[in-house]
């Protein structure tokens, strides 16, 4: 009598990953907010470009601090309980945003947005870490990442209808809801592979397939010992010197296409729309062919590198921006968008790839801190220069210079990154 075939695995993994991806896009969303509705707040408060940077520079000092704590508390109490504690925090400090009137509100505002936000990329890679195979995880970090596009997608073709119809102040509220209804499907729907009923054995077994770590979620690791290897600051610098490029994007490019191309919130929310989703489909893209060339038989190494590199240069085009039409701006700023994310989804697959499971969200806690820590002074720098060259009539030539940073900082990093890091290899952690 032949015994039955084994059951197909399940792909509750691709529910896991679901759930990151709503995540990251409400995050994104209430990151967008400020910068969207800047044309408003401007005749209200009177705040020089300076000053608007100052409040983003906060935002960004708290969130690499916010990233920090995360980090930690996510690897000591799972991912499950911080990534909660962080969504809550930020939608309560969404919602905190309708109350304040001042630059200073806006200010302290921003602050307890950044500290709760801190707690979305640490949670978001351990969970891929916990739930995902090597060879999948650059396309499940690229689809979930990808609600950083589409969070930037939604928002300016949303954000200013509900601002100029209800007042701005229901464009954070709305923001900070949507958060709490995500609470509510991440309760029933997540916990560690061992713990879901509706993943199967099959499931569970093609998820440790390629597993050289056996750490356990909540297990200890200390933030000092991890600046003891050179892998870790390979990560650290890479985000560091490329996540502001990122934040720019965010908080200036409404304000670009009003002060270089005249073009209101009402005319340029197609093409910011238009700029995220060719980032939001090229990215998505490039994790899936990195996926692919891992099971074609590339090493890890040699298939993430290919990837960072491709994207490094990709972004170099940006420098032309100012002598270009709209729309041909607004597809060199998509390529440049969609360059940095396929970066950064491959960015942090390398901290699973380089280190164990209880050290992940830690590593990308430190990260995300010297992105943030750096993104403190780049906007307050960017408006600082803009306003230097608005005075002079000129600050079209103030945003080709901010632009000529960004193209060059991607293929700078990558060679500092080489050569911290030649491969991307598990690291030996001491006890």
């Amino acid at each position: 009598m032949s015994q039955s075939a084994p059951a197909p695995a399940t792909n509750y993994r691709w529910v896991v990953c679901a759930l990151l991806f709503f995540a990251t896009t409400i995050n994104y969303i209430d990151r967008q907010i400020l910068a969207l509705i800047k044309p408003i707040l401007d005749e209200q408060l009177h705040w020089t470009n300076e000053q608007f940077g100052m409040v983003n520079g906060a935002f960004q000092g708290a969130y690499a601090l916010g990233l920090l704590v995360f980090g930690w508390f996510v690897d000591r109490f799972g991912t499950k309980i911080g990534y909660a504690v962080s969504i809550a925090a930020w939608s309560v400090a969404a919602i905190g945003h309708a109350l304040v009137y001042s630059i200073s509100g806006f200010l302290f505002a921003r602050v307890a947005l950044g500290l709760g936000e801190g707690g979305n990329f640490p949670s978001a890679i351990k969970a891929v870490a916990l739930w995902f195979p090597k060879r999948e995880r650059a396309t499940a970090t690229a689809i979930f990442n990808s609600g950083t596009n589409v969070g930037a997608i939604i928002a300016p073709l949303i954000v200013p209808a509900v601002a100029l119809s209800l007042g701005w102040h229901w464009a954070f509220i709305c923001a900070g809801l949507a958060g709490f209804l995500w609470l509510f499907l991440w309760f029933p729907f997540y916990n560690v592979p061992e713990k879901i009923k509706a993943a199967n054995a099959a499931e569970l077994d093609h998820i440790a397939s390629d597993r050289d770590d056996t750490s356990r979620d909540g297990e200890k690791v200390s933030w000092l010992s991890l600046l003891g290897y050179r892998q870790t600051w390979a990560f650290v610098l890479a985000k560091g010197l490329t996540d502001p490029v990122w934040w720019f994007f965010l908080t200036w490019l409404p304000d670009f296409f009003k002060q270089t191309r005249h073009l209101d919130i009402k005319t340029s929310g197609p093409m910011l729309a238009t700029i995220y989703g060719v980032a939001t489909v090229l990215s998505i893209g490039a994790g899936v062919v990195v996926g692919r060339l891992v099971k074609s038989g590339w090493t890890v190494t040699r298939a993430r590198k290919t990837a960072m590199f491709t994207s490094a240069l990709c972004v170099v085009p940006i420098i032309l921006v100012k002598d270009v039409g709209d729309w041909t701006a607004v597809l060199l700023i998509g390529l440049a968008c969609a360059a940095h994310q396929a970066w950064s989804a491959n960015l942090f697959t390398t901290a699973s790839d380089m280190f164990p499971k209880r050290a992940v969200a830690s590593v990308v806690g430190l990260g995300g801190m010297a992105g943030s820590g750096l993104g403190i002074f780049f906007p307050v720098l960017a408006g600082r220069l803009l306003d230097t060259f608005k005075a002079q009539d000129n600050v079209s030539a103030g945003y080709a210079l901010l632009f000529s940073i960004c193209a060059g900082a991607y293929i700078a990093t990558f060679i500092l990154q080489h050569l911290l890091a030649p491969k991307f290899e598990m690291v030996e952690l001491k006890a």
